[in-house]
């Protein structure tokens, strides 16, 4: 089961960082984790497109442009 989401874009710096440091942090709680495309999906657009990367975690907004390491790993733990 997937449990944290980045919803990125292509060509964007900051989700390619926000990627990195979520396979780590989920890489070292075991925890698995995946991407979606934000330019993909017309609601996932209208919703975050201006926002990316947003992280979230079980489905919901967890933050958004960077990721809040100790933040997301308290949400996890």
């Amino acid at each position: 089961m997937t449990r944290v989401t980045v919803v990125t874009r292509q060509g964007c710096h900051a989700c390619e960082v926000a990627e990195a440091d979520v396979a780590r942090i989920c890489g070292d709680l075991g925890l698995a984790w995946g991407t979606e495309d934000v330019d993909a999906d017309p609601e996932l657009r209208a919703e975050y497109g201006d926002r990316v990367p947003v992280i979230l975690v079980d489905g919901a907004e967890h933050g958004y442009w960077r990721v809040e390491e100790d933040r997301l790993r308290a949400a996890l733990g």
